[in-house]
C-alpha cells in the first residue's frame, strides 16, 4: 500500500483474481476513507461500488490467466472520491439488465451507474482496461448538513 501527497492523496492495492479479493480490498478501502475522515453514506457507496468492480474483475477477467486486479483511489482536494480498478481483459463492461427478478448477479454495473456522480473505462496503456467511478463528497456534505437542521 502506498500514499502519495500531493494537490490529492492516493493509494493502491493489488490483488490476485481470487474469490477474497473483493473482501479485502473493501477492508482496505475502508480502512483508508476513515484515515482521510470520509465516512457515512458515501464510504458505506464507495466500498459496495468498489466491491461490485473488484468482483466483476474477478469473476470476469479470466484472460490472461494469472494476472492482478489493481485498484487505486484518490480524493482530490475538491473533495471527489475517484476509484478506479483495472485488470487485464480488454473487453469493456456494459451494464445490462439482470435476466431474472430474483437473480444474484448482473447488477453491479447498474449500481456504479446510479450510485455515482461519474463512470467510465478506458483501455489501459499495455492491456486491459480500466473501469472507474466518482463519488461527490461536497455534495454528500451538503446533503447530510441538510438532513442534519431538520
Amino acid at each position: 500500500m502506498s500514499t502519495v501527497q500531493g494537490p490529492g492523496v492516493c493509494t493502491g492495492w493489488t490483488f490476485t483474481r481470487s474469490a477474497r479479493s473483493p473482501k479485502r480490498a473493501r477492508r482496505l478501502l475502508v480502512k483508508q476513507l476513515a484515515e482521510w475522515d470520509v465516512d457515512g453514506a458515501v464510504g458505506a457507496t464507495a466500498e459496495l461500488l468498489l466491491s461490485e468492480l473488484v468482483t466483476n474483475s474477478v469473476r470476469h477477467a479470466t484472460r490472461p490467466t494469472g494476472r492482478l486486479v489493481a485498484v487505486d483511489v484518490e480524493l482530490s482536494p475538491g473533495r471527489l472520491l475517484r476509484v478506479e480498478v483495472a485488470d487485464a481483459c480488454e473487453t469493456p463492461p456494459v451494464p445490462r439488465p439482470a435476466v431474472e427478478p430474483d437473480a444474484e448477479g448482473g447488477r453491479g454495473l447498474l449500481l456504479v451507474e446510479a450510485l455515482s456522480a461519474h463512470w467510465g473505462t478506458y483501455p489501459r496503456r499495455h492491456i486491459g482496461k480500466v473501469v472507474w467511478f466518482v463519488l461527490d463528497l461536497a455534495s454528500a456534505d451538503l446533503l447530510s448538513a441538510g438532513h442534519g437542521g431538520r
